[in-house]
């Protein structure tokens, strides 16, 4: 924001540590996979001089999108922690990855830090998922600020991606988000597009040139000033109108100068605020370029914009049994309120937990308390350790540089916190705390799998293990109905992710099969059977023959057995017997292997020997007769329904009730909701929404989301159940 001239702080190589939470800035970068986010973390890594040539470390490897897997896939898949120091404040860069299968790493990303930059591509525009997390960091009042990339793109204009930001995130106020910069442009090139080379401040009226590889600061000719003044009334105007002093607009409009310090000071309160929102520009160096366009800017603006983590809420927090405790805000004094918002395991190091400090100060080779509760539905015991933790590093790349302590307000890296997973807290061994965990995303894209072959099947639970306290938007399922090991993840790249990771990382090889809904049988009416177990060949023999009546009960019946049986035909002892054989039959199923609900089964009459009935002959003299009744009746294949729960932009909601009405929904009603979009409620047979998580995302661009629930099982239409067992027939 100002025009000072700024050394090149020359960090690389070195680990940069806080001493007090106002030197730390803690800022997380948001956008849409393709929008500049890890090119733009890398300029910034350049003009801090924390790398000494674009995006590169000592061994090569870029500051962002380190891993080997992100460089096959050109893709961030992970949250990354690049630290710069700038004018003598600390600035955490948090990387989050743009797609929306690893929405996990963003929403850790937000947890961590005190304000927000969203990276927008000129070429691309704002996308829909873009302005639902905008939305998000709006309610909990998170300061931003926005920086327009690509603008060497052809068709880039900066003029009107600042109009479209506005309209986009400004909601009922657009005047609130402006440039504080216009675009200065060189000489058209053969095609007419004319490159930006420099930048023109609105407050100071200065130029900054880049053209040169450095960064040069001169006046503005001629004609520059009345485009240059017009945005400048227009930004005065939008400061003023958020500035804490009321008299100030008044004096404006009458005429009052109102010097550049003043608007300075108020800009930075506001942006700090989270009520007015800047727009930048920002690309990165040239070849052989010390700085990158606007990064200075960019980082002035982090440094003395951005609030300091001092500003940000006391976390709330409990004791591990649910007592509610006071926490002083920010203090390195405090008692220690750590939080591990990314797990990540290193094939030398081990487990890395990558931490943030709400409180206290955290110490190398402390012992710490280590709570995670709130997380049993997703696979994750509830869990209270002490442990002891290793080493404290900086991540920078792939490189972990020592430090002795972090302080409130700051993020480092934990090793060799074995219990810990992500969304833990650690505490002081003698004052245990817990922070709830942040909301995430229901995984609801089923991925099963199997044990590629012993070996594999020895580690597979222990890499499985692994990689939902990695990741908390995955969800591990051993299916009861089915005997299916299901990973439950976000999207087809979450899926494919986590596969990689087990192969890659934790040496497992698997299959991935066909996932299957948990089917039921039941029976259509009433149908009669008779057991008879009889082996009398010499020596003890067996003998128990049992007649049984079956009828269908209303869903959610589940089993009732009733017992008629008059003079004693089937003794009093083997009552039980038959109960239990007929029910264990019901469990393994009667007509296609799936368990029997929903009837009542009635003993009528039997037979017993003297000595050759027993307990076990009349089990399968039960199962037997079960079977016979279920020979001669038909048997519906029961599917399960769910509950669905669809949040759409007004837009796409037709295309999503016809869709549901594909799946063979009931569309049970609408309601209209904020922000233009529509909660559609239906319910639709799980069988058909396998994979609904990446068709509805196809069809809303990315913009809907839904949810999910078992409601009950129901006879599935003839056709469909003739289908699957033909289907099934064809695979066996």
């Amino acid at each position: 924001m100002g025009d000072k001239a700024h050394s090149h702080p020359g960090a690389a190589g070195r680990a940069t540590a806080a001493d007090h939470p106002a030197s730390v800035r803690n800022v997380v970068l948001v956008g849409h996979s393709g929008s500049g986010k890890t090119t733009l973390v890398e300029a910034l890594a350049l003009t801090t001089g924390a790398v000494n040539r674009a995006g590169r470390v000592e061994d090569g490897g870029c500051v962002s999108d380190y891993d080997d897997m992100e460089h096959r896939r050109q893709r961030s898949v992970q949250l990354s922690l690049v630290p710069v120091e700038w004018d003598g404040i600390k600035i955490n860069l948090l990387d989050t990855p743009g797609y929306a299968d690893f929405v996990g790493e963003l929403r850790a990303g937000l947890r961590a830090a005190d304000a927000a930059l969203f990276v927008v591509s000129a070429s691309d525009g704002v996308d829909g998922a873009t302005r639902m997390v905008w939305e998000e960091c709006a309610a909990v009042g998170m300061p931003r600020a926005i920086v327009v990339t690509h603008l060497e793109a052809a068709r880039a204009d900066f003029e009107e991606m600042t109009r479209i930001c506005a309209e986009a995130f400004g909601g009922d106020d657009p005047d609130a988000v402006l440039p504080l910069y216009l675009p200065l442009h060189g000489p058209p090139a053969p095609d007419g597009h004319a490159p930006v080379t420099g930048l023109v401040g609105l407050l100071s009226r200065k130029l900054v040139d880049y053209a040169s590889g450095e960064r040069v600061v001169s006046e503005p000719g001629e004609a520059d000033l009345p485009q240059l003044d017009e945005a400048r009334s227009l930004l005065i105007e939008g400061i003023i109108s958020e500035s804490e002093d009321e008299t100030l607009m008044e004096r404006y409009l009458g005429g009052e100068q109102v010097d550049v310090k003043t608007l300075v000071e108020d800009l930075e309160r506001a942006v700090a605020r989270g009520v007015f929102f800047p727009v930048l520009a920002a690309a990165p160096a040239a070849e052989g370029a010390r700085q990158g366009l606007g990064t200075v800017e960019l980082l002035d603006l982090i440094t003395r914009g951005f609030p300091t983590p001092l500003e940000r809420a006391a976390p709330r927090v409990t004791t591990p049994e649910g007592a509610g405790r006071e926490l002083r805000m920010c203090d390195p004094g405090e008692s220690l309120v750590a939080e591990v918002v990314k797990t990540s395991s290193d094939p030398y190091v081990g487990r890395i937990s990558m931490v943030r400090v709400f409180s206290g100060t955290l110490r190398a080779d402390q012992t710490v308390h280590v709570s995670g509760h709130g997380m049993t539905d997703r696979g994750h015991e509830d869990h209270d350790v002490d442990e002891r933790i290793g080493a404290l590093s900086t991540p920078f790349g792939k490189q972990q540089r020592p430090v002795t302590h972090v302080i409130a307000g700051d993020l480092a890296c934990v090793a060799r916190l074995s219990r810990a997973e992500t969304g833990d807290t650690l505490s002081a061994k003698d004052d245990p705390l817990l922070m709830a965990p942040w909301e995430m995303p229901d995984p609801l894209l089923p991925l099963a799998i199997e044990a590629h072959s012993k070996p594999d099947e020895d580690k597979l639970s222990q890499g499985l293990a692994r990689l939902v306290a990695e990741d908390p938007t995955m969800r591990l399922e051993h299916n009861q109905d089915t005997h299916q090991v299901v990973l439950w993840c976000l999207g087809e790249a979450h899926a494919d992710v986590a596969l990689e990771r087990l192969r890659g990382r934790y040496g497992v090889q698997v299959d991935v099969v066909p996932h299957r809904v948990p089917l039921r049988e039941t029976f259509a009416g009433r149908a009669a059977g008779r057991g008879r177990h009889v082996k009398q060949s010499g020596g003890h023999g067996q003998y128990a023959v049992c007649e049984i009546e079956v009828e269908p009960l209303p869903g959610g019946s589940g089993i009732e057995f009733v017992d008629k049986v008059v003079g004693g035909a089937v003794p009093r002892q083997f009552i039980p017997s038959v109960e239990k054989g007929v029910r264990a039959q019901a469990a393994k199923g009667v007509a296609a292997g799936h368990p029997l609900i929903d009837v009542r089964i009635t003993l009528l009459d039997g037979k017993a020997h003297s000595v050759d009935s027993s307990d076990a002959a009349f089990q399968t003299a039960g199962a037997l007769a079960l079977r016979e009744a279920a020979a001669e009746a038909r048997i519906n294949l029961l599917e399960p329904v769910a509950e669905v729960s669809v949040l759409v932009g007004d837009d796409y909601v037709g295309a999503v009730m016809s869709d549901l009405s594909g799946r063979r929904g009931k569309v049970l009603g609408t309601e209209q909701t904020s922000g233009g979009r529509t909660l559609i409620r239906a319910e639709v047979p799980e069988i058909e929404i396998g994979r609904y998580a990446v068709d509805l995302r196809s069809l809303s661009h990315g913009t809907a989301r839904f949810d999910r629930r078992y409601a009950r099982h129901e006879p599935m239409p003839a056709q469909v159940a003739d289908r699957l067992r033909e289907e099934v027939g064809a695979a066996s």
